[in-house]
């Protein structure tokens, strides 16, 4: 037979106090006109019994219901962006809340299903998160419901959150150069004359500008960019075997993703190149097989864990309406070296 719950009645009982006393002190309120006394013996109570508050009761007075709303395409049941999921939980139970995730598969009947069941549960809020950065489409919500787009933007609800991509493009070109690289760099995985058309995403073309900017600050270009719209490993093999077999000019590759880079890492063996004897290659997202390659592969991480505390926090002081981006932190590794031999001249 199941339990008795404990209720705020029995934790009275045994400090012996009202009901309405007891309240008071386990929520908190200030100025109870109680004595130190009361305030022990009321908390003493609730541990002894293992008393828990009826969150439904307290949303009832208070009209939260300390409950956050995950909407989700595919980041719960996919390892690539899970640390969303994972920060967002971390930070809710920090501030005593918990996450219902829905996830949607990218569904939009699926998604107004989601978001409907969430506001029957009288959620205090809704985070929308996505695997990869993109453009969301969000149902009109009803008003007075905060929400928060996660790896993600969208015009009706400004309030987001990302990954800072055009410092981490800077900081991909600055782990070369630091290490000596003035030419032979190769971009695997974008060309803006291929691509002339074409639109990835918003923080796809943040990270572009990222590795462009800091390229032109020092007086680089590319010796060859290939264009590819899957960033997958086989993808990055085929590329890279391309480029190494057309040019003997190419010291230092930047991979737009690590499964690029891991299909580099192939390519690179097979051509009898040493890494980063002979190539130095430099990545983005920190994916879980950058640690696994050998030699390790210096990437700059998505901060996925961090992104998703960011928006609990958001949602629960519905702060500024606008953009945050979290920064991307450098993981370096043993993929750079110095150019074993001279680099050709830039341009």
């Amino acid at each position: 037979m199941a339990q008795k719950r404990v209720t705020l009645a029995d934790v009275a009982q045994r400090a012996g106090l009202s009901s309405s006393a007891a309240s008071m002190i386990l929520n908190g309120r200030p100025d109870t006109r109680l004595s130190q006394d009361a305030h022990d013996r009321v908390n003493a109570a609730a541990r002894e019994l293992g008393y828990r508050p009826n969150v439904a009761a307290r949303g009832l007075r208070t009209d939260k219901t300390a409950t956050i709303g995950f909407v989700s395409d595919l980041v719960a049941t996919t390892r690539f962006a899970s640390g969303l999921i994972k920060g967002a939980l971390e930070a809710a139970e920090e501030a005593g809340h918990v996450v219902l995730v829905m996830e949607t598969g990218g569904d939009p009947r699926r998604e107004e299903e989601a978001i409907a069941a969430l506001l029957d549960r009288q959620v205090d809020g809704v985070i929308f998160g996505t695997m990869r950065a993109r453009e969301l489409f969000i149902p009109q919500l009803p008003k007075g419901t905060h929400a928060v787009i996660l790896n993600g933007t969208n015009a009706l609800y400004p309030t987001s959150v990302l990954p800072a991509e055009d410092e981490g493009g800077r900081a991909a070109v600055e782990l070369l150069v630091a290490q000596g690289h003035r030419g032979g760099i190769a971009l695997i995985g974008q060309s803006d004359e291929a691509e002339r058309d074409t639109f990835r995403s918003a923080t796809v073309a943040a990270r572009v500008a990222g590795i462009r900017s800091a390229m032109s600050l020092h007086g680089l270009s590319f010796v060859a960019e290939e264009s590819i719209w899957l960033w997958e490993p086989e993808h990055g093999y085929d590329a890279t075997r391309r480029l190494l077999a057309s040019r003997d000019d190419v010291r230092a590759l930047i991979c737009m993703n690590d499964r690029l880079a891991f299909g580099a890492y192939q390519a690179a063996a097979e051509a009898g190149l040493s890494i980063p004897g002979d190539l130095s290659i430099v990545s983005f997202d920190n994916d879980e097989i950058a640690a696994y390659l050998r030699p390790g592969l210096t990437t700059v991480a998505l901060p996925h864990e961090a992104m998703g505390r960011r928006a609990v926090e958001l949602l629960l002081t519905e702060g500024t309406e606008e953009e945050h981006l979290i920064p991307m932190p450098v993981v370096e590794r043993s993929s750079i070296a110095p150019p074993s031999a001279p680099s050709p001249t830039a341009g």
